[in-house]
C-alpha cells in the first residue's frame, strides 16, 4: 500500500470523526463504509449494558412465602 503524503490517516477528516465517535461511547461499534477507496459514511451503534440479573428460579423463590 503506497501512501502519499496527502493521503496519510492524519490528513484524512474522517479520521476525527472516527475517533470522536469512539471517545464518546462505552460500548459498542463504529462503523465505516467505503466505496471506490474513499470513506463515504460513518455509523456508531451504541449498546446499553445493564448488570446481570438473577436467574428467574433465584426470584421466584425469594417471591414465594417460606411454609412453616
Amino acid at each position: 500500500m503506497n501512501a502519499s503524503p496527502a493521503a496519510t490517516p492524519s490528513a484524512e477528516p474522517w479520521l476525527t470523526v472516527v475517533r470522536d465517535k469512539v471517545a464518546a461511547i462505552r460500548f459498542g461499534s463504529v462503523q465505516i463504509t467505503v466505496h471506490e477507496g474513499r470513506v463515504t459514511q460513518i455509523e456508531a451503534n451504541e449498546k446499553t449494558r445493564f448488570p446481570t440479573a438473577l436467574p428467574s428460579e433465584t426470584l421466584l423463590k425469594e417471591k414465594t412465602p417460606k411454609k412453616k
